[in-house]
């Protein structure tokens, strides 16, 4: 990633794309002690409101980070996690759907000479382009 002096507004990336497995959603599901039938249980999930099962949204967050930083927009400048803004869940993630996300600058604030806030309106799409999360998070980054 570019330092805090080098990103302008307006500035955007797309990464590259990942595939959510079902051993994605298990892992998660182990990590988190989210175990809802509607993640791991075909015959529940199937009775549920979307028909089949579904990742949990906070994977679908949590690999869009990985993304991001596999792409470049977070990397070695980074400090620290800052903040999250304005999450929504807008569409299911499915097993074997494949996600990428698109962030562009949206907000920069100077902290002091060696470092900065950098806010990007971030949004998690799925393979047929549709925003399946949208968010507005915050980076420390070196200046």
């Amino acid at each position: 990633m570019s330092r805090f002096d080098d990103l302008a507004i307006g500035s955007q990336w797309e990464s590259s794309r990942r595939t959510i497995s079902a051993e994605d959603v298990a892992a998660f599901a182990s990590l988190s002690g989210d175990d809802s039938p509607l993640h791991l249980d075909d015959e529940a999930a199937a009775a549920g409101p979307y028909g089949r099962r579904i990742a949990h949204g906070l994977l679908v967050l949590s690999c869009s980070v990985g993304l991001a930083v596999d792409a470049g927009v977070l990397g070695s400048d980074l400090l620290a996690f800052a903040g999250l803004d304005r999450l929504r869940f807008v569409a299911p993630v499915f097993i074997g759907d494949t996600i990428a996300v698109r962030k562009r600058v949206v907000d920069r604030q100077p902290i002091d000479d060696t470092r900065g806030v950098v806010a990007f309106d971030s949004r998690i799409v799925n393979q047929d382009e549709v925003v399946v999360v949208a968010y507005v998070d915050r980076y420390l980054l070196r200046r």
